[in-house]
């Protein structure tokens, strides 16, 4: 069926002129072309603002925007302000789209009359990608889900994620929840305001949406900053307890992952933790909340043994962990279970690396 519900896709920029080609080429060349596409040029020094100019010449489905640099989520708020179409859609700029995405996600949240849907995702690298199939097949049915549901979900964090890219949104439902400003880790802190309106969403599982690693390595750029995430769940904590205390144990559950890892990788970056400030603070978090937190993962073996050794040393879980490590490795685990890696090669990805090299 055709469809001609105008759909705004907003795109920050930032630094991004090596990847930038093959983004917005995947959106420009999809079956839907009732489009809106927002670039916001978040002040990025380098080529970023005159090839958005350059594309909102020669398509005028292209609003080309700038303003100073403000971060990720001050640049999705920018582009919200220009936004008319009835459905929007976030894209990040070093990502890229399957070219039936848009098409395929109109037509499915129309016909179950959705306020959000989302598409399953490949973690992309430059030669192969990685799908995880460990709870969907790619050719099983959708799944609607109510609010209870949605929220538990989101909660866990497997089936469906806080990411912000990836779905699609009735557009009154999200065009006065602000990103928060200032943040690492944005989606966080925005997802669950999000998900807390909706009545029916729904998920389907092809793969649509290309989320590209880069090859930096999380241990060697680790910051406190990358502690905004921790901040974000507290605060949805919060929520949580606030408006369905029946999720409070999930969501402890989670925070302790979270805490636990944080830890590992400040312990790992001590010099960008002087005084061990940071670490103070996860440890302190975690003796005053420990008895509900230790609740929240009763039922969870290997995380109840980890939180118990951070309780009595932070270093008796690390040798835990590398433990845990050193014997994954010897019985050669090639790939984790249900993740399938695959080779790859698209017109799209062909057609970005010849305006790179032109």
């Amino acid at each position: 069926m055709l469809h001609k519900q105008l759909v705004s896709v907003i795109v920050p920029i930032y630094k991004v002129e090596k990847y930038i080609h093959r983004c917005l080429e995947s959106i420009l060349r999809q079956t839907y072309q009732y489009l809106e596409v927002i670039l916001v040029d978040d002040g990025s020094p380098d080529q970023c603002g005159k090839i958005a100019d350059n594309y909102s010449e020669l398509d005028s489905r292209i609003i080309a925007v700038h303003k100073e640099n403000g971060g990720l989520s001050d640049a999705r708020n920018h582009g919200m302000g220009y936004v008319t179409g009835e459905f929007t859609m976030f894209v990040d700029s070093d990502d890229w789209l399957e070219l039936t995405m848009i098409e395929t996600m109109v037509n499915v949240i129309l016909d179950y009359q959705a306020d959000v849907i989302q598409s399953a995702f490949y973690y992309a690298y430059d030669d192969k990608l990685l799908f995880d199939s460990r709870h969907h097949k790619k050719d099983d049915d959708p799944i609607l889900l109510n609010n209870n549901t949605l929220m538990y979900e989101l909660v866990v964090n497997e089936k469906v994620k806080n990411f912000a890219w990836g779905k699609l949104y009735k557009t009154e439902l999200i065009r006065d929840i602000p990103f928060k400003k200032g943040v690492l880790f944005e989606d966080v802190f925005w997802a669950h305001q999000v998900m807390h309106r909706v009545e029916t969403y729904v998920m389907i599982h092809q793969p649509m949406y290309y989320y590209y690693q880069r090859d930096d390595s999380i241990v060697a750029n680790y910051t406190p900053r990358n502690l905004d995430i921790i901040n974000g769940l507290k605060e949805r904590h919060r929520f949580i307890e606030k408006y369905y205390s029946h999720l409070s144990n999930e969501s402890y559950k989670l925070m302790v992952k979270t805490c636990l890892v944080h830890y590992n990788l400040l312990l790992a970056n001590r010099k960008k933790d002087k005084h061990g400030i940071y670490r103070k603070e996860i440890r302190y978090y975690i003796h005053n909340n420990y008895g509900d937190l230790k609740k929240a993962v009763r039922d969870d073996k290997q995380l109840l043994r980890e939180l118990s050794f951070f309780s009595l040393h932070p270093l008796l879980n690390i040798l835990l962990t590398g433990l845990r490590k050193v014997i994954k490795t010897l019985r050669i685990k090639s790939q984790p279970d249900g993740l399938s890696w695959m080779k790859y090669e698209q017109d799209i990805i062909k057609s970005h690396r010849s305006n790179s090299d032109g």
